[in-house]
C-alpha cells in the first residue's frame, strides 16, 4: 500500500532565504498528522508544497502514488484554507461551496446531476449545516466555515484532506464537532494533515505530529514527539542541558 504522503529531501528558497531544507516527510493512510512549527519554520511552505501551490527547488513528491497534478486531477485531495485566505463577501451560499466539491464529477454540461446533489446533501447532513445550505458562506460563523470546506472535501470523494490552522477563530463548540469529524473521517481510512501553532489541540486529534524548524526537527507519534526537549528546538528555546553543552 502507498503512502498518502511520501515527501523526500523537499528544499525551497525565496530568493536569498531558506524556507524548507533537506525535509523528509511520510505519513501513512488513514492518519491524522500535525504539522507544528513557530512563524518562519517553513511550516507554511512544506503544506503548500505537499499540496503543489509552491513548486521546490529540489526534492519529489507523491500523493497517494500519484504526483501531484495527477493527485489533483484525480480528485483525492481537498484543502480547508485559513479564514483570512478567503473573500468571505463572494456571493455564494453553504451549498454552492460544496457543490463546488462536486466539479471533478460533474460531466461536461458541468450541471449537478442527482448522486451530485445527493452528496452534497449528505456532506451537509454530515458537519451539521443541512439547515444553513440557502445562507451566504459570508454569514456564517468561523467554526460554521471551516465545517462547509470539510464537507466541500467530503462531497469531493477525497482522501487525503489538508487543514490550515482548524481551529483559528473557532469557537469551543466547533473545535470539538470538527475534531469528531475528522476523527470519522479517519476512521473511514481518510488521511488528514493539520498545520497548526495550537499545540494544546493536537494530543486529542492527531496520532502523530512534524516539528519543523527548516528541517525536519521530529517526526512520529504525538507522545514522542512532543517532548520538552523536541519543542525547545521547535520553538527556539534552549534547554538547561543545550545551554551548558
Amino acid at each position: 500500500m502507498s503512502s498518502a504522503i511520501s515527501a523526500h529531501h523537499i528544499t525551497v528558497h525565496y530568493g536569498e532565504t531558506l524556507a524548507l531544507d533537506d525535509v523528509s516527510v511520510d505519513v501513512e493512510p488513514g492518519r491524522i498528522c500535525g504539522l507544528l512549527g513557530m512563524n518562519g519554520s517553513g511550516k507554511s511552505t512544506l503544506f503548500k508544497s505537499l499540496m503543489g501551490l509552491v513548486r521546490p527547488d529540489s526534492g519529489d513528491i507523491r500523493l497517494l502514488g500519484r504526483d501531484q497534478r495527477q493527485a489533483r486531477r484525480d480528485g483525492v485531495i481537498a484543502y480547508v484554507p485559513q479564514s483570512e485566505a478567503v473573500d468571505w463577501t463572494f456571493p455564494v451560499t453553504v451549498g454552492d461551496v460544496v457543490m463546488m466539491g462536486r466539479y471533478g464529477h460533474l460531466g461536461l454540461t458541468r450541471r449537478p446531476r442527482r448522486a451530485d446533489k445527493a452528496a452534497v446533501r449528505a456532506a451537509l447532513e454530515r458537519v451539521g449545516l443541512t439547515e444553513l445550505a440557502g445562507n451566504p458562506i459570508g454569514a456564517l460563523s468561523g467554526g460554521q466555515r471551516k465545517r462547509a470546506f470539510v464537507a466541500r472535501g467530503i462531497a469531493q470523494e477525497a482522501q487525503l484532506l489538508f487543514l490550515d490552522e482548524p481551529f483559528a477563530g473557532v469557537d469551543k463548540k466547533s473545535e470539538a464537532m470538527i475534531t469528531e469529524l475528522l476523527r470519522a473521517l479517519r476512521d473511514e481510512g481518510r488521511t488528514v494533515v493539520i498545520s497548526t501553532h495550537d499545540l494544546a489541540s493536537v494530543p486529542s486529534l492527531c496520532e502523530e505530529a512534524v516539528l519543523l524548524q527548516q528541517r525536519v526537527i521530529a517526526h512520529g507519534p504525538v507522545d514522542e514527539v512532543l517532548s520538552p526537549e523536541t519543542l525547545a528546538r521547535t520553538f527556539g528555546v534552549e534547554t538547561a542541558a543545550e545551554q551548558h553543552s
